[in-house]
């Protein structure tokens, strides 16, 4: 498959062996740079909740003011999912609800972060990275559980890290947001680089282990998914 020249170009609808070459395809487009002196303005969360029987996804988007943390915007979306969960295809699972949800927002976020992979995934083609390239804008994958790489403990402290390594390469970093708490796992998606994912990720963590992007983003779509489902 080769790589179109609008990523929407590929649709959703593909198998497993299509999602993985186009990955491939589309990977060398990732940059690993953040815009220079990157100080966002707004910070986005995106999530997406499921049915637990049912193939109908639940996608949003919240906004937030990145000194103050208030809520500056929503958005969401509900669509029938196309793909099963298969660890390393998330994003041709939740993106098109996203990806709908982004589209309805009434100013484009400065950073978007992903419940979820960037770089540090099998293929360095996680979620972030994919849903950055979609919309062109920086993202971050942040997420609370390994798909790759190994690391050391990193130091008890908040804002201790440790590299994520897979294959002799460091892919990401395992982050301490709160002292003695578990790790969470970050790696840049597109237009960002590892020391400024870590400074943004911590900005938006001041009191709990995931970001206050990840936890509005998650109650937005379980409010969503409640109210349609009649509180299922």
């Amino acid at each position: 498959m080769t790589a179109p020249a609008n990523p929407l170009d590929h649709g959703w609808g593909l198998t497993v062996a299509q999602a993985r070459e186009l990955q491939l395809a589309l990977r060398d487009r990732i940059d690993l740079r953040a815009p220079p002196d990157f100080r966002p303005r707004t910070v986005a969360g995106a999530d997406v909740s499921m049915e637990r029987f049912a193939k109908r996804g639940y996608a949003g988007i919240v906004t937030l003011d990145a000194v103050t943390l208030d809520t500056v915007e929503e958005a969401s979306s509900a669509a029938t999912l196309q793909m099963p969960y298969i660890p390393g295809y998330l994003s041709f699972r939740e993106l098109p609800p996203l990806d709908d949800a982004f589209r309805k927002l009434r100013t484009r976020p400065d950073v978007v972060l992903f419940d979820g992979q960037g770089f540090a995934h099998p293929r360095r083609f996680g979620i972030a990275c994919h849903g950055g390239l979609l919309w062109d804008v920086p993202t971050i994958g942040c997420a609370k559980s390994i798909l790759v790489g190994d690391h050391d403990e990193p130091g008890w402290a908040r804002g201790s890290t440790a590299p994520l390594v897979h294959q002799g390469e460091m892919v990401g970093v395992a982050l301490r947001t709160r002292d003695g708490v578990k790790p969470v796992y970050v790696s840049p998606g597109h237009r960002m680089d590892i020391e400024t994912a870590v400074r943004i990720v911590l900005s938006v963590s001041p009191r709990y282990r995931e970001p206050e992007t990840t936890r509005r983003s998650h109650r937005l779509v379980n409010e969503i998914r409640r109210a349609d489902t009649g509180g299922g």
